[in-house]
């Protein structure tokens, strides 16, 4: 059986991790290279940085803090946000990100997909998607949406998922901008029809809440891993007591 994988997210703006609900109202949670090596230490499987701004002048930032990082643990670095491009790619990776993650520029040049696969390998390319419920009251569907969860795409999230997959993604990371930083539980739905359309692994993301919460994603959502954040950040869980939990639950992880 294969282990499923807890991955701390670090949101990083202006060099600094920060923490939000559904995308706003952003707080400060510590330095990036710090927290890193805390959850390396505690046994976090892999890492997700995301440069939340994206904008030129922290690109800078974030390659530098990419660069400290590798310097200090020794698990998979994900690096996504702001990604366009080849080059940017290729810059990440040689400063110690093990994979890259696109998500608007995959939506508006999908091809970017295909090339960035060909040439660096589907092992390394992560497709983020950010899907919001078209209506809370009943289930019409998910809307992708990109530039940090501003502007609503009209693509279908399970549509857009298989297309991802077919171009050559290695990895889906799928955020409920509906659950996240509720810690109300993800949205197990969408996790697992994009889970049921797909081969490849699927990152379940947004709305932890407690260790329940992910070993539902892991089983009714079929994901292969779960994604957290200010759970962590502000020490409400340890990466030791999720993994325990899922032990105890049956859920092969890696001690």
């Amino acid at each position: 059986m294969v282990a499923k994988r807890i991955l701390p997210c670090l949101d990083v703006k202006s060099g600094r991790v920060v923490k939000g609900i559904n995308f706003v109202d952003l707080k400060d949670a510590g330095d990036p290279v710090e927290l890193a090596k805390i959850y390396n230490d505690a046994g976090a499987d892999e890492l997700v940085f995301l440069d939340i701004t994206a904008t030129h002048e922290d690109r800078d930032i974030i390659i530098d803090v990419v660069y400290r990082t590798a310097e200090q643990v020794f698990i998979p670095l994900t690096v996504g946000g702001g990604i366009n491009n080849l080059g940017q790619i290729k810059s990440l990776l040689r400063a110690g990100a093990d994979k890259i993650s696109i998500n608007s520029s995959a939506v508006r040049e999908p091809d970017l997909i295909n090339r960035a696969s060909d040439r660096f390998g589907n092992q390394c390319i992560v497709v983020a998607i950010d899907a919001r419920r078209r209506t809370k009251d009943e289930y019409l569907g998910w809307d992708v949406y990109v530039r940090g969860g501003r502007e609503n795409t009209g693509k279908d999230a399970i549509a857009w998922a298989k297309e991802a997959e077919q171009r050559g993604a290695g990895e889906l990371l799928i955020t409920s901008m509906d659950a996240d930083g509720t810690q109300a539980g993800y949205d197990l739905e969408l996790t697992r029809k994009i889970a049921e359309a797909v081969e490849i692994p699927v990152i379940a993301s947004g709305g932890a809440g407690n260790c329940e919460h992910i070993y539902q994603a892991l089983t009714e959502g079929q994901a292969e891993a779960a994604l957290l954040a200010s759970l962590l950040h502000y020490g409400q869980l340890s990466v030791a007591t999720i993994k325990d939990y899922l032990s105890d639950h049956q859920i092969s992880v890696r001690k």
